[in-house]
This record gives C-alpha cells, sequence and structure tokens, in this order.
C-alpha cells in the first residue's frame, strides 16, 4: 500500500484523537481530524483520554463513553471498576520497565503496559473504522504508516514503552515496526506552524503575526500540555528543513497543575473529612466535577460549578453548607453553586506559569538568536497563559498561538510521518557508547579492570563514546566503527550499549551510566584470527537508535533498536 497512507495518534495527558491523509506523494497535505463526542452533544477534536475496566480488567470504554459511563455509575458500582484518567503521566520523569503499575480511581492498581495498550488499540480502531467508513474500503492496520506523538522531554524508556504498547494494540506486527514512527510533540507542532498562513494565528504580541520562513529564522516552540510543558527550539534551513538548536526541555507543570489545586481548593472548603468521604464514596462525581472546571479555566473569568446533591448532603450532615466558606477567600456559596473568583482562579495558575517562566526564560539565555514564540497544545489555549506568556516575552520575541492550539501536534505528525526527514538534525539528549576492551596500558588504566588471556593483557570496561551528548546529529546520519577481537579464536563478539549524561566517561561502571541493550555477532570463520573485523553502524538521527554489526568475513550481521526500558 501507497507510503502516503499516513494516520497520527496524539495520545495527550488530557485528550487523545487521531489525524489521518490519504493524498498522493504529489498533492498537498491536508490532515482530516474527525469529530469527537457526538454521544454527549459535543463536537471536539479529541475525546478525554480517560479509560474503563470491569471487576475482572477487561476492557470496556473509552474517552467521552468512558468518562459518561463512569460518572453514571452509583457508588458501590464505580468502586468496582477500574477507571483511569490522566494515565499518561504515570510515564513521566521515571525509568520504566514492562512491569510498571498504575493507580485506578478506585485506588486499586493494574498493569500499566494493559492500560496503555487497550487505549492505543481503541484509538487505532477507531481510526480504521472512520477511515473504512468514509472511503468506503476495507483498509487494516498494516495499509498504513503510523505516527505516534510523546513529549520530548521523556525518558527513552518512555517512548520504548509506547512502543511496546503500540505494538501490543496491533498498531504494527513484528518485523513490520518501521511503519510506526515516534514523533517529538514540539516537532510535529513546529512543522504544522510553518505550514499555517499568516492568519492562522490568534494571540500576538506584535502587529505582524506571521512566521518568518527564510533561512537562519530561529523560534522557540513551547507545548503546553495537560501534563508537561515541553520546550524547544528549530533553525529554517535552506529548502524549509528544521534544525534543532537545543535539546528539548521542560517540565510537569502542564494545565493539570491547574486542575490540582481547584481540587485543594475543594479539599479547604469541604474540610472535616467531608471532602474524603466525598471522594471515597462518589469518585464518579469527582470526576464530573473536574471535568466541568477544565472547560471553565479556558476563560479568564469568574467561575460558577454546580455542588453535586452528594457533596452538599455529605457537608450539611456536618454543619450547614454556607459554613464550609466562611474562612475560605476567594470562594463563595451561591444557591446550591460554588463560586470562585477570578482572582482565585488566576492564583491557580501560579505555579504553573512560574514554571513555564522559568524553563522559556533558561532556554532565551542560551547563546541563540530567537525571533518567535510558539504557543501550543491543549493548555495553550487558556487566556490566562495566553497573556502571562505575551506579557513576560513580548519584549524579546514575537508570540504567536496558532487557531485551535491543540490541533498543531496531530496535524503536525501526519505532516511528520510523510516527511520525517524535515527535522535535518537533532542534538543528541545522551552521550552514547560500547563496552571494549584495549590493550592494557599501566599508565592510563586501572589495574583492577586488567586481565589476560593468550593473546596478551587488556583493560576491560571500557566506555567507547559513539555520540557525546548535545552533539548534532543529522536525521540521515550514520556512524561507522570498526571492531577487533580480543582472542584470535574468538567465534562470537558482545555489543554491550551504555548511554549517560556525562560528556566523556572512561568506564562502564561509572555513576550515571547505564547499560539500555546488547547483541551478539557471530564470527565464526577464526582463520585471519586477530585481523578479523566486525563494522558497526548506528543510526542516531531519529528519535530511536538503531544499530547494526556486520562480521566482514562471514557476512553474518545483528541489528538492534536500543531498548531503554529496565528488566526487572
Amino acid at each position: 500500500m501507497s507510503d502516503s497512507f499516513i494516520v497520527a495518534i496524539d495520545f495527550g495527558t488530557s485528550y487523545s484523537g487521531f489525524a489521518f491523509s490519504m493524498t498522493s506523494r504529489e498533492e498537498d497535505i491536508d490532515p482530516y481530524l474527525p469529530p469527537w463526542g457526538e454521544e454527549v452533544g459535543l463536537e471536539t477534536p479529541k475525546t478525554p483520554t480517560c479509560i474503563l475496566f470491569d471487576e475482572h480488567q477487561q476492557f470496556v470504554s473509552f474517552g467521552y463513553e468512558a468518562k459518561v459511563s463512569y460518572v453514571k455509575m452509583r457508588g458501590d458500582d464505580a468502586r468496582k471498576k477500574f477507571f483511569f484518567e490522566c494515565f499518561k503521566m504515570s510515564l513521566y520523569g521515571k525509568k520504566l520497565s514492562s512491569d510498571l503499575t498504575i493507580r485506578a480511581a478506585n485506588g486499586k492498581w493494574m498493569k500499566g503496559l494493559k492500560v496503555f495498550t487497550e487505549a492505543l488499540r481503541y484509538l487505532k480502531d477507531s481510526a480504521l473504522r472512520t477511515i473504512n467508513n468514509t472511503s468506503g474500503r476495507k483498509f487494516i492496520a498494516s495499509d498504513f504508516n503510523w505516527v505516534l506523538t510523546v513529549p520530548a522531554i521523556w525518558d527513552p524508556s518512555a517512548k520504548q514503552f509506547m512502543r511496546k504498547a503500540a505494538t501490543q494494540a496491533g498498531i504494527v506486527t513484528k518485523g513490520n515496526e518501521t511503519k510506526l514512527i515516534i514523533a517529538l510533540e514540539p516537532e510535529a507542532a513546529s512543522i504544522w506552524c510553518k505550514k499555517l498562513p499568516a492568519d492562522g494565528f490568534t494571540a500576538r504580541s506584535q502587529g505582524d503575526n506571521t512566521l518568518e520562513q527564510s533561512p537562519g529564522t530561529q523560534y522557540i516552540v513551547v507545548d503546553c500540555g495537560g501534563g508537561t510543558v515541553d520546550i524547544t527550539v528549530h533553525e529554517v534551513l535552506d529548502g524549509g528543513d528544521l534544525k534543532e538548536l537545543h535539546k528539548a526541555s521542560g517540565n510537569n507543570m502542564g494545565g493539570q497543575t491547574v486542575d490540582q489545586k481547584f481540587k485543594e481548593l475543594l479539599k479547604t472548603i469541604f474540610c472535616d473529612g467531608v471532602w474524603e468521604e466525598y471522594e471515597r464514596q462518589y469518585p464518579s462525581e469527582v470526576q464530573k466535577m473536574m471535568y466541568d472546571f477544565t472547560l471553565f479555566k479556558k476563560k479568564d473569568q469568574e467561575v460558577e460549578i454546580s455542588c453535586p446533591y452528594n457533596l452538599g448532603k455529605l457537608a450539611q450532615e456536618v454543619k450547614d453548607v454556607e459554613a464550609f466558606f466562611q474562612t475560605v477567600s476567594g470562594a463563595s456559596w451561591n444557591e446550591g453553586s460554588i463560586q470562585i473568583s477570578r482572582e482565585k482562579l488566576r492564583s491557580f495558575f501560579k505555579e504553573s506559569l512560574n514554571g513555564i517562566t522559568a524553563s522559556v526564560r533558561e532556554m532565551l539565555r542560551k547563546d541563540l538568536n530567537i525571533e518567535y514564540l510558539l504557543l501550543v497544545g491543549g493548555y495553550a489555549e487558556s487566556q490566562i497563559l495566553q497573556q502571562h506568556i505575551i506579557s513576560q516575552f513580548s519584549g524579546q520575541c514575537k508570540v504567536l498561538c496558532p487557531f485551535r492550539a491543540q490541533e498543531a501536534i496531530v496535524k503536525g505528525a501526519v505532516l511528520f510521518g510523510r516527511t520525517p526527514e524535515v527535522v535535518a538534525s537533532r542534538q543528541s539528549a545522551f552521550t552514547y557508547g560500547l563496552h571494549i576492551s584495549n590493550r592494557f596500558d599501566a599508565s592510563k588504566h586501572r589495574a583492577d579492570k586488567k586481565y589476560t588471556n593468550k593473546d596478551g593483557d587488556w583493560c576491560d570496561g571500557i566506555f567507547m563514546k559513539l555520540v557525546a551528548i548535545n552533539e548534532n546529529v543529522a536525521w540521515d546520519d550514520t556512524r561507522e566503527h570498526t571492531l577487533t577481537p580480543t582472542r584470535s579464536d574468538q567465534t562470537f563478539m558482545n555489543f554491550p550499549f551504555y548511554c549517560t549524561e556525562k560528556e566523556s566517561p572512561f568506564y562502564i561502571d561509572e555513576e550515571g551510566v547505564e547499560k539500555i541493550g546488547s547483541f551478539k555477532v557471530n564470527m565464526p570463520d577464526t582463520r585471519l584470527g586477530m585481523k578479523r573485523e566486525v563494522k558497526l553502524k548506528l543510526k542516531f538521527g531519529f528519535t530511536e537508535v538503531l544499530a547494526t554489526a556486520t562480521d566482514v568475513e562471514s557476512g553474518s550481521t545483528e541489528s538492534i533498536e536500543l531498548d531503554f526500558m529496565r528488566k526487572l
């Protein structure tokens, strides 16, 4: 099937969706983004990242359907079910293994890989169903190239975790892994923003609201999602390709932090154990209140949320509901509703805005010539966030926010699936190396690393640097190295790979150096003894690392896509 058939899945912390294109390579891509929410009277570009399993951990539903089903459940029924939302953050800031467990709303735990796999399976099936219904044809997953977006600041093990979940979900099959591309969210957004016309942007700090495309133009992309804030810097090259000028940075100060402040306020208001009891008895109603708040927080105005009957009833059993508000500033009771002042709402954003501001300032202090700041992601649709970024940075660069900012990533991911080489180079996030042995030299090698065989004295455990942290690596760049055996009768060669944030470690057992994968290559022909060679090729330019080693004499070859997930 044509490689111009592309489906991109934007698996977000708060909302998820997909877009696709079936236009030929000669035509300009215009990704189609189907609407969600018809079953609840809505029409939105994404659906909530919520998933519901029954008491036996069998998949029930995803998105709006899962949220509505859970919200309607009675207390006892809700406590039996496994409901997850915003579970993507369980992958943030961790070295992961396949055994990761995550906590459901009922307080019980479930294998994270199963939760992510079923969510991706649902999105894959929805995409194929939509495509088949609109085209009148019968397509299957292998007919498409797939793109899955992830935060740029995620640990490599989290990206590997998502690839494993996507494979288990049937998006790709073993041996067909190249049909799945892992795309970095700010890169995808950057690619989409480059395509937009002048009237494609809303928030702007200065009169001219176009994004200059001439070679040498530098801009910073601030991708504000529900969980993470991803920041990267691109420069436009001749021909329109992009060069990453600094490795991605960011934090976990996304829109969820604002939601958490709202929940903390409710806990403060409904004190004396009322809120805790409400969460325990009516978890589905809590979900409804939090969802209502996510809509209100987009505006810079007073918020009024209806107080659910069961929350009011539990409060009334302790004291008059109005009495709960007497010692709380910025919130009041108004005939069955909880009113939150505009100033109080803004205070919920303070920690998040400070975190985003600090991360952007740190990037702007680099020796760069940033002309634009692109504000993208679902959280970027908040008026309070937009106004803050403009007030803080409009003096240094032009601030642009695309219309429908939460669509920029998934639409850009479709473009990226067509031409991944558009990001011509990236900066390596780590120093990568190989475990080797060299001839022992007492003047530079540790004595405890020495070992002897019939072919001489050797130093074991040396870190052979393959690429350095912050080094520019072109998208199609292949690094080649030649290695020789340490024994004349050696019949295979091991290739253990390591990574670290250190610039130049000497040994593999230094602190902060981690093994990320290994394979071995057979060397059956021993006639040339120590003169035999194995050629190692590494492809670093993509979002993952591919290593291939070939024994020159026999032609024996092995490859590995380096696995960053720890084995427990």
